[in-house]
């Protein structure tokens, strides 16, 4: 059934690509979405949300089943311009839409094909801009920004248009907590003011609890379809779907689990008063848990790692030079699963890659000079960084066992794999950092390292890396780097576009690494729980500079401050923050299995502080 307002229309749909012997991407799809509606779609990776998205505008063509758009059908190549007015796309990763290269003229690209007055782009791009958080940057060249921003100036290029039906394909999985914040809050203006259609294809629960609507997608095919609370009530059919329960909802679990009886909701204000009510039928109106042991390192290990001084900037000596760094110190313990956050642009990436020399020091480069001092003036301070046994302001440092010995697996983790197998892409490291290597040896570290990180290795050794998915992909990346067990990770953003339950995969795959012989892991994140969950210590990077490095705990407490910063604080630190308002003061270590575990010791005890 049908009615005048479905604006999308899916009438049993299928699709697969080419090489995929036969297995739907998306497999007998009915969906309509009303005019005006705020959908969100969720699934695990390979679930078949971005081919769906893909399909909506005629970027793919169904294979059986019809499509029809704003009345017009998708598969009549004369509706291919008229739809794509019409709708906007904002993929997941930014670089795919860039175009120009000036940050305006990207944004003016749609507005321009599809025929807008040149004073309304102008306006266009003003608006656009300002709504992304981005007006600064408007002259600026988008190469030179880092991955959230050019997400940002993706999203303004699609506002640009203004399509009556808005599709976001995991587009704020690189942003920052405030980036992505704003982001959703300029969509459901747009959606509640201006009714336009929104379809928000995401992995962040958060953001799918502010959908009118959530469909779930496994294999090819929707399994479930209702609104936000009535999908995240079914945990065990989310879990058999490869999904995870948002994390409030675990809480909540773990609470009446002790026989708290909270009512099941969705927002931090809602939970908190309900653990209020339920300490209060006990009696209980104001309370203080038992506090938190904080772990600390002893330091003094054989792979601290000291940064001085660093400073770094982008195209010194050109109209586009860009500082990055402004004198970073910091020390990391052997032994550490250190964090880093910080606002987009802030200088994050720039600083690990000077961790395995990706970015020389300037007098580690073999053209630098020692600059003469002036009579009278001070020797200019410059910067150090020492990892280990290797001083990295040294020209003579041996770089290649640097690297082999601090592993990065970067942002993208399609940038990282070029081979034409999995086998060779895994094994290009070692066999460059050890020439001496048997074939067998190879065969042996690049098998445990593709097992290691949850593949299979018959399946995947001989297909090509671009043929994975994503999460596939990224586990590839990771097992190219730890194939010669380096004593220290750094990823970035390691997480980033996976579904919960790949996310917490990757975690786990990481602490396994940690605790069996990988002495430091460094962890590049904007997911602040996350960062809580995993992190024995972590840095904030804001602006070039470090101006805090805690425990998650300690840090978190001082929410107005990373508030200010344009992050944002765990589940859990809110929850104590809304519950010391009431008189209930819970002392965690930000973990949400700590938190549920501190208000349950509260409840059992049964008095008053």
């Amino acid at each position: 059934m049908t009615d005048e307002q479905d604006i999308v229309i899916f009438e049993n749909v299928k699709f697969f690509y080419p090489g995929s012997d036969g297995v739907y991407a998306v497999n007998g799809v009915n969906l309509n979405v009303k005019r005006g509606e705020f959908l969100s779609v969720i699934g695990h990776n390979g679930s078949g949300k971005s081919t769906l998205a893909r399909l909506l505008n005629g970027l793919l063509e169904a294979d059986e089943g019809k499509i029809t758009v704003l009345g017009l059908d998708v598969s009549e190549g004369k509706n291919s311009l008229e739809i794509r007015r019409h709708v906007g796309i904002v993929f997941q990763n930014p670089d795919n839409q860039m175009v120009a290269s000036i940050v305006e003229d990207d944004v003016a690209f749609g507005p321009e094909n599809i025929g807008i007055d040149r004073q309304e782009i102008g306006r266009r791009i003003e608006w656009a801009l300002d709504c992304v958080g981005m007006s600064e940057y408007r002259h600026s060249t988008p190469t030179r920004l880092s991955g959230g921003q050019k997400q940002r100036i993706a999203v303004a290029g699609v506002l640009a248009v203004k399509p009556d039906i808005l599709v976001l394909d995991e587009s704020t999985a690189m942003l920052d907590p405030k980036g992505r914040r704003e982001v959703i809050e300029v969509v459901r203006r747009l959606n509640k003011e201006e009714g336009m259609t929104v379809i928000l294809i995401t992995h962040f629960m958060e953001e799918a609890l502010l959908a009118d609507r959530t469909i779930v997608m496994n294999r090819g095919e929707i399994v479930l379809s209702g609104t936000p609370e009535e999908i995240f009530e079914n945990g065990e059919k989310l879990e058999a779907y490869n999904l995870c329960l948002p994390r409030i909802t675990d809480i909540i679990n773990k609470l009446n689990s002790a026989g708290m009886g909270v009512e099941n909701v969705l927002r931090p204000e809602l939970l908190a008063e309900g653990i209020v009510k339920s300490l209060a039928r006990k009696g209980i109106t104001s309370a203080v848990s038992p506090p938190y042991e904080e772990k600390t390192l002893s330091g003094g290990g054989e792979w601290d790692i000291d940064v001085n001084n660093l400073d770094f900037t982008y195209s010194k000596k050109s109209p586009f030079a860009t500082k990055a760094l402004k004198g970073i110190n910091l020390h990391i313990d052997e032994g550490e699963f250190f964090g880093i956050i910080g606002h987009t642009g802030s200088g994050k990436s720039t600083l690990v890659q000077h961790l395995n020399a990706l970015i020389k020091l300037p007098q580690a480069q073999k053209r630098y000079r020692k600059k003469r001092v002036k009579k009278g003036m001070p020797p200019p301070v410059l910067p150090s960084i020492t990892i280990g046994k290797f001083n990295l302001a040294d020209k003579k440092c041996d770089f290649k066992s640097l690297r082999a010995n601090v592993g990065m697996v970067f942002q993208y983790p399609e940038y990282q794999l070029f081979a034409e197998t999995v086998f060779a892409d895994v094994a290009f490291g070692l066999k460059n950092f050890n020439k001496d290597a048997k074939p067998e040896e190879i065969e042996q570290a690049v098998r445990e390292s593709i097992e290691v990180v949850g593949l299979n290795y018959n399946e995947v050794k001989d297909k090509s890396p671009f043929d994975l998915s994503g999460g596939q992909k990224r586990r590839v990346a990771i097992a190219g780097v730890i194939v010669t067990k380096p004593s220290v990770l750094i990823l970035d953003e390691p997480a980033a576009g996976l579904d919960p339950s790949g996310k917490k995969d990757i975690m786990e795959l990481l602490h396994k690494l940690h605790r069996e012989w990988c002495k430091t892991v460094i962890i590049v994140s904007h997911d602040m729980d996350e960062v809580a969950e995993n992190c024995t210590k972590t840095a904030v990077i804001s602006n070039g500079e470090v101006v805090m490095c805690d425990s998650p705990a300690k840090l978190f407490s001082r929410t107005d401050e990373l508030l200010k910063l344009g992050l944002d604080v765990p589940l859990t630190s809110r929850l104590c923050s809304l519950l010391k308002e009431k008189g209930i003061e819970i002392e965690c270590d930000c973990t949400s299995a700590d938190f549920a575990r501190k208000v349950t010791e509260v409840y059992e005890g049964g008095q008053n502080a």
